[in-house]
């Protein structure tokens, strides 16, 4: 009676295989990173708040605000603290006063930060036996208090930007389909900018700026995705599209800080948040819908680069199938000279 054996595994299985649990284990890593150690550091770091009053009397306020925490600038009136809070120089600040504490918030700017500094402004009228009053110059509109619409924003702006990407990339294929996905995806982003900013004022009442600045704002920020998408698409095929998304949404996603305002994270987190696309396309997204587009600079920039990115990488993408089609040409050519040569040496 004979036995078989059993094939032992291909060489090379168990090193591969190693190396697919070690990376899916980074992942994991990675996830758990991106979302948890920054909600386990949140609160104020670096928060830039602005004081006016007595010499003696901002000196104690900045004296009560740890430095850590708050930045605290001095301004010599109440018209100049909160001129530089509708400028987005500060998140709020404090007027102090024999009559009480006066306190100067933009709500929509920065929610966290906004109720951390209520709590000192409060704790600090409590101990002089004074009250606060409270004047919230920018806040959410009336129909979204608390910002719900905006918090919810990040996930479905990377999602809406990844799925074009993949349906052109399967539609329009390879090198002759590469400008035809580049025209695909501004046109989308025009598109899904104006479809969400429609949303965003119009049914959920979340904005309530000007519709074509906030439109233009959004249109950006999905144009630096989808690129970037398209672009990594374009040299490392899917892979590339895979690295993308898993960069987005693992740390672009939770770090955008669109619920809470940048200032919220801890630095090193919050500086890497707006540099990704959906921070700075939420950034962009309340400078534009709330601060009539003051502070818009930077992350319109920020976006302007990513585009720019993207479009570099598609750019590399398009000379290396140009000269591999030549180099096919050139092959094709070189056959059919060859065929002809022997073709005439037979007759």
């Amino acid at each position: 009676m004979s036995t078989q054996t059993m094939p032992g595994p291909a060489p090379g299985t168990a090193r591969r295989l190693m190396v697919i649990i070690v990376g899916l284990a980074a992942l994991v890593t990675l996830m758990l990173t991106a979302f948890a150690l920054p909600s386990v550091n949140s609160g104020p770091h670096a928060v830039p708040v602005g004081v006016t009053g007595s010499q003696a009397a901002t000196h104690s306020i900045d004296k009560a605000l740890d430095d850590d925490q708050w930045h605290v600038t001095a301004y010599p009136d109440t018209t100049a603290l909160t001129a530089a809070i509708q400028d987005r120089d500060v998140v709020g600040g404090l007027v102090v006063s024999d009559g009480g504490i006066e306190l100067y918030t933009a709500s929509a700017g920065a929610p966290s930060a906004t109720a951390a500094l209520t709590a000192v402004a409060d704790a600090v009228a409590e101990r002089q036996h004074a009250t606060t009053t409270v004047h919230d110059l920018v806040p959410f509109t009336q129909d979204d208090p608390r910002g719900a619409g905006l918090s919810a924003a990040a996930l479905p702006m990377i999602l809406g930007s990844l799925f074009p990407a993949i349906v052109l990339t399967r539609l329009f294929p390879g090198h002759r389909g590469l400008r035809t996905r580049v025209a695909g995806v501004i046109a989308f982003s025009l598109v899904a900018g104006t479809a969400i900013t429609a949303f965003l004022q119009f049914a959920t009442g979340t904005v309530d700026g000007n519709f074509a600045l906030t439109t233009l704002g959004l249109s950006l920020g999905m144009a630096a995705l989808a690129t970037t998408f398209i672009g990594l698409e374009s040299l490392m095929g899917f892979a590339g599209i895979g690295i993308g998304s898993a960069v987005m949404m693992l740390m672009g996603n939770p770090l955008s800080a669109l619920s809470t305002g940048p200032h919220w994270l801890p630095t090193g987190w919050s500086t890497l948040g707006q540099i990704l696309p959906p921070g700075a396309t939420g950034s962009l997204l309340r400078a534009n819908a709330f601060f009539d587009g003051n502070g818009a600079a930077t992350p319109a920039l920020t976006l302007g680069a990513w585009v720019l990115g993207g479009l570099g990488l598609l750019l590399i993408a398009d000379r290396k199938g140009s000269r591999g089609a030549l180099r096919a040409a050139n092959t094709d050519r070189e056959k059919e000279s060859e065929a002809e040569n022997k073709a005439r040496a037979g007759v």
